[in-house]
């Protein structure tokens, strides 16, 4: 049985990301011993609600020179050719392939493309329900986790400490919030 947009209660169509109410970060194990916050500071994109929801399709664009993890030397060195090389590639880029029924929730599968490299990847995906905003439109709202390995991506920079182990996990764990705008 398929469940409608109707049943969630979201019109189909076009959605808008709203940036300024949303959010797009990850998480990395530094020096095998606490966790490194980042997000990235610019991103849009679209989810297009079909009446079925497991035919909407979502596209975003992350601009990879925001990146921020409240370092600016660290920043930059994860914009350089160690990390993200943004000189090269400029951009983050995610398209959805398909919306699978996970419970009560769904998994979201489509591709990723970080340097150049495009890999598969499943977020769980939370839909956390419609609302009238205050100016007449509508807002949706949807969290996502994952996790990547970066060297899938060619992302391989590290140093191995004295006492074993590395400066950086292979590990990200990605979170996302999302508020979407009707068009």
């Amino acid at each position: 049985m398929t469940l409608s947009a109707q049943d969630l209660g979201i019109d189909t169509g076009r959605w808008n990301i709203d940036p300024t109410h949303s959010t797009v970060e990850f998480v990395v194990r530094h020096m095998m011993v606490s966790k490194v916050r980042g997000s990235f500071e610019k991103f849009e994109g679209y989810a297009d609600i079909a009446d079925d929801v497991t035919q909407s399709t979502v596209t975003a664009t992350i601009d990879a020179s925001t990146i921020s993890t409240r370092d600016e030397n660290r920043d930059n060195h994860l914009r350089s050719p160690d990390f993200l090389n943004v000189t090269e590639f400029p951009t983050i880029t995610f398209t959805s392939t398909r919306i699978e029924p996970a419970g009560e929730n769904w998994k979201l599968v489509g591709e990723l493309t970080i340097r150049g490299v495009t890999r598969p990847v499943t977020l769980d995906l939370e839909f956390n329900g419609t609302s009238p905003d205050p100016y007449g439109g509508k807002r949706a709202g949807f969290s996502a986790t994952g996790e990547i390995s970066r060297k899938d991506f060619g992302i391989e920079w590290n140093a191995a400490l004295e006492t074993g182990g590395v400066v950086v996990s292979d590990k990200v764990t990605i979170n996302i919030e999302i508020e979407l705008v009707k068009a």
